[in-house]
């Protein structure tokens, strides 16, 4: 992994980049981000917004939130940044933003959001706190989202994962951490996984009308690495990426014409990846349509919005 997820992997793989693939015009496309007041989700939202886009910051702090839109309107000279307050990892209040927002047309949706407990938390719908925001309020936005992105044409939806999950099998048994010591790290690797998987579903459930994708970042300087990793990021922050750096193919993904293939794909440093590399790792389709059952179960009350 080093010399490939860090930004030396990221000089190298730039070399084969297209300077041409993001010279691109996004004006009338509408792109949501959700966790996009710092690290990853505000370097996707400046650079989808200085392509002309319509960026809509999904935060759940207003305050944090209301610092990045005014931040990122006055960088990118974009008028076209709104911030809509969100907690994807409360169900209650994904309903409420589809609602309230009732958006005609939805053309990039950037799952991005995420968190990195260091204790077992559950929110108000008895969830685990990564698994709610990794996975269950990210499938809930999606499917509420459906119609939009349909009625959207070329739409595309990121799923934006993490290196860690290739240590990680698909694991459903104790998702809620009752039976097992808690461990963040843990937790958000295998909720990051299930991204993949459920990333690899979507593209099914809306091929040829939009594009799917998982993605991963690789090491980059954010925030959550600082605090939340502080051993990693005291050996490796010479080497991390920064933010711009780690959502490069975040940008790729949503603005490239036409849309990379194949949907359903994991990518990183705009190529397409195998999801697994170590073969206890792999899960048969059995088990990805058990996550997908019970996604949908989780979800399934209150979609009259679809």
């Amino acid at each position: 992994m080093i010399g490939s997820f860090d930004r030396t992997g990221f000089a190298r793989h730039q070399r084969a980049f297209r300077a041409t693939d993001l010279e691109v015009d996004l004006r009338g496309r509408v792109c949501l981000v959700t966790g996009a007041n710092a690290g990853l989700g505000r370097a996707t939202a400046a650079a989808l917004a200085e392509r002309g886009a319509t960026v809509r910051l999904l935060c759940r702090d207003a305050g944090r939130g209301e610092a990045a839109r005014d931040e990122l309107r006055r960088a990118t000279g974009s008028s076209q940044i709104e911030l809509d307050l969100v907690d994807v990892s409360e169900l209650a209040s994904v309903r409420r933003f589809v609602e309230r927002a009732r958006l005609p047309a939805v053309h990039v949706v950037v799952h991005n959001a995420g968190v990195l407990p260091h204790e077992r938390v559950l929110t108000s719908d008895q969830l685990e706190l990564c698994f709610a925001t990794h996975v269950v309020g990210p499938h809930l936005l999606t499917r509420l989202l459906e119609r939009p992105l349909r009625a959207g044409g070329d739409a595309r939806v990121i799923w934006v994962s993490s290196g860690g999950m290739y240590t990680q099998r698909l694991e459903l048994d104790d998702l809620d951490w009752t039976r097992r010591p808690y461990n963040g790290v843990t937790a958000y690797a295998q909720t990051k996984r299930m991204q993949v998987v459920l990333a690899r579903r979507w593209a099914r459930e809306l091929e040829g009308e939009v594009a799917v994708y998982s993605m991963h970042p690789g090491w980059a300087e954010t925030r959550s690495v600082k605090t939340q990793l502080p051993r990693f990021h005291r050996v490796m922050h010479r080497l991390l990426r920064t933010p711009a750096q780690g959502a490069d193919t975040i940008v790729w993904l949503a603005a490239r014409r036409p849309a990379p293939a194949p949907s359903g794909g994991l990518w990183f440093d705009r190529a397409a990846r195998s999801a697994h590399y170590l073969p206890w790792t792999r899960e048969d389709e059995a088990r990805r349509d058990a996550l997908w059952t019970m996604v949908e179960r989780l979800t399934s009350a209150g979609l009259t919005a679809r």
